[in-house]
């Protein structure tokens, strides 16, 4: 639906997106989710797309039909972004129709459109508030609802959540993904969140520095990242070395199966990839024996978080982060056991 081909965007001598080809849509990807680090390119990217930053070079092209010399507003793409942008001093109606009014809708159906709208985003009945008296999660669903008043081909959102506390930006991560699917526009979010692209996209494209690391959806993303960086940046905070016999990796933290092919592979642990169980007796810090059936650590941290302690352990293989049930102190040796469905296979 979305082909990007050799990219190319600078200002001056910096050149923040560089020779960048991409496709977005498809079969069962009506959301696509644009994840990076900030700098990495990611909002410049929206705006060629959105016809706001001119290509050096390369080609924007959607249903097949090259867009270069197209103005924004005739690409029928509707674009929110993080502040939302209302116009201030006027109401939400007015902000809603104001596509409307400049594709010359009569009245009665901007109206009509306008209610519509304010159904959608659950905000019946505010189309006579001035947009100054919002909230942020308010002001984001008026400009949500502003974008996709004209039924655009397209909707486009740059970081709409980011300037929003945790609580109300997961609330509205949710709902806006309800209402682009209600909706059935295509969307592309960018975001450097893990969990808004995982709550929002069906589809999850790593970019980092300027171009596109692996695309891809959740599950396999997080399982199977391209490489460490993309591993680290995507929450793993320890990489081992194993070697797969059998389907079996022998790891210095002990043995895990795992379904890939024999040979030597790079596992990424995360916090959640790691249980800590019952104390050990009589063994070093780190202790483990051949063959991964009991491998250990000594803890040196443990903060009580809401999704329950995560401890900071010493092991064979550095310092790692691990979760459990069991009540621990620091100073404990403990028993370590990886679980094999939360290790992602860096690389394959």
């Amino acid at each position: 639906m979305l082909t990007i081909s050799d990219l190319t965007v600078a200002y001056g001598d910096d050149t923040v997106i560089d020779g960048l080809s991409w496709q977005v849509g498809g079969e069962g990807a009506l959301v696509t989710a644009i994840l990076g680090p900030s700098g990495c390119g990611k909002s410049t990217l929206l705006r060629a797309v959105a016809g706001l930053e001119v290509p050096t070079r390369g080609a924007v092209r959607f249903h097949g039909v090259d867009l270069a010399g197209v103005e924004v507003h005739r690409r029928d793409f509707g674009v929110v972004f993080q502040d939302g942008q209302l116009f201030g001093g006027r109401s939400v109606a007015s902000n809603i129709g104001y596509g409307l009014r400049v594709r010359r809708w009569p009245r009665r159906r901007i109206a009509e459109r306008v209610d519509e709208m304010l159904d959608v985003v659950g905000l019946p009945g505010y189309g006579k508030r001035q947009v100054d008296t919002l909230s942020g999660g308010q002001a984001q669903r008026v400009a949500l609802a502003r974008a996709l008043a004209p039924r655009p081909r397209l909707l486009l959102l740059d970081e709409p959540l980011a300037a929003l506390d945790r609580r109300l930006r997961d609330e509205l991560a949710v709902e806006i993904s309800e209402i682009v699917r209600a909706a059935g526009v295509p969307t592309v979010v960018v975001t450097h969140d893990h969990a808004e692209a995982a709550t929002m996209a069906d589809v999850i494209s790593v970019m980092r520095d300027g171009a596109m690391v692996q695309t891809s959806v959740p599950a396999h993303l997080w399982s199977r990242p391209a490489d460490e960086w993309t591993a680290r940046f995507l929450g793993v905070t320890t990489v081992l070395d194993a070697r797969v016999e059998s389907g079996v990796a022998d790891t210095v933290l002990g043995a895990l199966p795992l379904d890939v092919p024999d040979g030597s592979v790079r596992l990424g642990l995360r916090p959640e990839s790691v249980e800590v169980g019952s104390l050990l007796e009589g063994r070093e810090p780190g202790g483990h024996t051949a063959g991964g059936h009991t491998a250990g650590g000594t803890v040196r941290l443990v903060a009580e978080l809401p999704s329950g302690p995560r401890v900071r352990l010493d092991t064979v293989a550095g310092e790692i982060d691990a979760v459990t049930d069991e009540p621990v102190m620091i100073g404990d040796r403990v028993r370590i056991r990886l679980v094999p469905e939360r290790v992602a296979v860096i690389g394959r």
